[in-house]
């Protein structure tokens, strides 16, 4: 018996791993559907996918992780990913802020 034969994976690690494949899937096709794509960096996405788990953890919503949530809800909900921004962001730069999408 190897040394992984023993290791025990907590159950809340098996669900922050299913939240954050879930949410890689759903913006892939979001991003599909849109004519761009994920980052082909996969430590970008996946840092950007824990900051938004951890903004829907503490804020309740999944918030950019590279803007500031003012805790107004009305003008925090501009920034709820996909913000209100990325579009024109990704037209401009060729990826949106955090880099979550690009061209």
């Amino acid at each position: 018996m190897g040394f992984y034969d023993k290791v025990f994976i907590s159950p809340r690690f098996l669900l922050v791993m299913k939240k954050e494949q879930e949410l890689r899937k759903k913006f892939e096709q979001y991003a599909e559907k849109q004519g761009f794509k994920l980052n082909p960096n996969k430590k970008i996405v996946n840092g950007i996918i824990k900051g938004l788990l951890k903004n829907k953890q503490k804020h309740g919503e999944i918030y950019c992780p590279c803007r500031r949530v003012t805790n107004n809800k009305q003008k925090d909900k501009k920034i709820i990913c996909p913000c209100i921004f990325h579009k024109q962001e990704i037209k401009s730069l060729g990826h949106c802020l955090c880099r979550l999408f690009a061209k």
